[in-house]
């Protein structure tokens, strides 16, 4: 497509339950990087080939530090404070090397016994209330909460203070400027305060960890301490139990592959890279990519200076990459998926995120044998006016 033509209003339509926008298959197909206009921002070119999604997330010649020195295409009302997310390397690398300590695939293990004992707690919960309880405020929430609280030292019972907050990360259309702006000072106030508690009196906790490297090592500056505290605070609590109560919904969905997971656990762990692959956590795009010289993706020339919008979930039902792309299929061998994102800003948090969704689904099996949806599946509500796709409730009965 010729970049003189008019760009194209994006997002195409309004995301519905786990459904993926049927004319990215078309644009695969006919018209891979299609330039379009978002709500806020500039326009840029959409990606939605799986090989050119990797290209822009993984090559270096796609920056996201340049987003800063544009007005971003996007679909909220402000530009995120991104911290680690809106760096290129050097800076990058050195936030990314104070938290590689934490996040490797053996610390997160030694995590399991803490995680799978907090799942069959609210689990036990669950089951002295008796049915029907609501999966998302019974489990998800307070499940995803306490973990990434855990592990970074945020008091838990502080988060109806801070839960609230959460939500200017993503909000599109449920929030206004001023309130998104107020709730972000709000969230990083919070977390500086317990920077000054915790570089005081040092706990064993991520947080207090951040803060004695960056004194005694890599130097980050207070702003680049509270911004990636609160990212991990968002990612750890909003999108790990989005994407459990999300995976929840495909299985209830799809009960020939919820029994069948139930027969053979041994499929766990390729059931969570298709939940992974199929559930589109993210609604629609993610961070732009600004290209540093002119590159080509499929045909298209993306001149220096331009911006591109990977869209994930078009990606992860990409038919050259993924046989039978749009069935859900835990007994899928080859899946190249792009859940955690790709290249240097690849999720750190990936293995947590992973024994966190396997623990809590482990835990509902054994206990749970026979939950099911206790209303009509079409009948649930998701959340409105979000990047992340949510359910509200989900209400079983056993």
């Amino acid at each position: 497509m010729s970049d003189q033509q008019a760009p194209r209003s994006y997002p195409f339509s309004e995301a519905a339950a786990l459904d993926v926008d049927p004319l990215y298959a078309e644009l695969r197909r006919e018209d891979p990087v299609l330039r379009v206009g978002c709500p806020f921002g500039e326009d840029a070119w959409l990606v939605t080939r799986h090989a050119d999604m990797k290209t822009a997330l993984g090559d270096p010649r796609f920056s996201r530090a340049k987003a800063a020195e544009h007005d971003e295409s996007r679909l909220t009302p402000l530009p995120i404070h991104t911290s680690i997310l809106g760096m290129d390397s050097p800076d990058h690398t050195r936030l990314r090397r104070l938290l590689a300590k934490v996040f490797t695939v053996r610390r997160v293990e030694l995590l399991r016994p803490r995680i799978e004992g907090e799942a069959h707690r609210l689990i036990d919960g669950l089951v002295a209330q008796g049915p029907p309880a609501d999966l998302m405020e019974g489990l998800a929430v307070p499940f995803a909460g306490t973990v990434v609280c855990d592990l970074l030292g945020v008091p838990f019972e502080d988060r109806e203070q801070f839960r609230g907050w959460l939500d200017a990360f993503s909000a599109t259309t449920v929030m206004t400027e001023e309130e998104i702006e107020a709730d972000t000072e709000r969230l990083h106030g919070y977390i500086a305060q317990l920077m000054v508690s915790r570089r005081e009196q040092p706990q064993d906790d991520l947080i207090s960890a951040m803060v004695k490297a960056s004194d005694e090592e890599d130097k980050l500056s207070e702003k680049e301490l509270v911004e990636l505290a609160s990212v991990l605070l968002i990612a750890g609590h909003e999108t790990v139990s989005a994407q459990l109560i999300d995976s929840l919904y495909a299985l209830f969905t799809h009960p020939e592959q919820l029994e069948l997971l139930k027969r053979r656990p041994e499929l766990m762990p390729r059931a969570i890279e298709e939940l992974l692959r199929y559930v589109p956590l993210i609604s629609h795009v993610t961070f732009a990519r600004y290209a540093t010289e002119d590159i080509e993706l499929s045909g298209t020339l993306i001149r220096a200076g331009e911006s591109v919008l990977p869209a994930i979930p078009s990606a992860n039902r990409d038919e050259s990459v993924f046989e039978n792309a749009d069935l859900f299929d835990l007994t899928r061998k080859h899946n190249p998926h792009l859940g955690f994102g790709y290249g240097i800003h690849r999720c750190l948090g990936a293995p947590l995120a992973r024994l966190e969704i396997q623990a809590a689904l482990e835990a509902l099996f054994a206990r749970l044998p026979d939950m099911r949806c206790a209303v009509p599946l079409n009948s649930l509500e998701w959340k409105d006016g979000m990047q992340v796709r949510s359910l509200l409730r989900l209400p079983i009965i056993w």
